[in-house]
């Protein structure tokens, strides 16, 4: 059986954006106030403006993380724990409701499409004190995927 084998492949930033917007699973990095990473798997989306943007609640310590420290990395992995990935850094903003409420609408229409009551979704979002945390992407890696050195390739 041929052996996969691994890949890092550099791209554009329009590759980028392709690559992310049909992908969710999203482990995000902020910095606890120590200086030690503190990791969140999350669903994300990629909003018009090609920001990584994640729905959370404000209690939650990702969220006082970036309200000290704006700066983010995520990996943006494929559906396939096996698949392909990517990292991204950047800065992040935290919107608080009232102001998040339209950013969260368009969260949820990249995540999931349309909703069949936006009036309701948007109350939902109001009662559940939801904030976006919003991500401009200024730099990221090559998409890679898992496998063997090239060196070890058997053709």
């Amino acid at each position: 059986m041929a052996r996969t084998i691994a890949r890092a492949d550099r791209v554009v930033r329009e590759e980028l954006e392709a690559f992310i917007r049909p992908r969710h699973n999203v482990i995000l990095v902020t910095n606890r106030s120590d200086g030690r990473p503190q990791l969140s798997p999350v669903t994300a989306g990629l909003d018009q403006q090609g920001r990584l943007v994640v729905a959370t609640y404000p209690q939650r310590a990702k969220v006082r993380n970036l309200r000290r420290d704006p700066q983010v990395a995520a990996c943006v992995l494929s559906d396939d724990f096996g698949g392909a990935w990517v990292q991204v850094y950047g800065t992040a903003e935290v919107l608080d409701l009232p102001e998040a409420v339209e950013p969260l609408v368009e969260y949820f229409r990249v995540i999931a499409g349309e909703h069949p009551d936006w009036d309701e979704y948007r109350q939902a979002m109001r009662d559940q004190g939801k904030v976006l945390v919003r991500v401009t992407i200024d730099d990221w890696g090559p998409i890679a995927t898992g496998g063997f050195p090239p060196e070890l390739s058997d053709g």
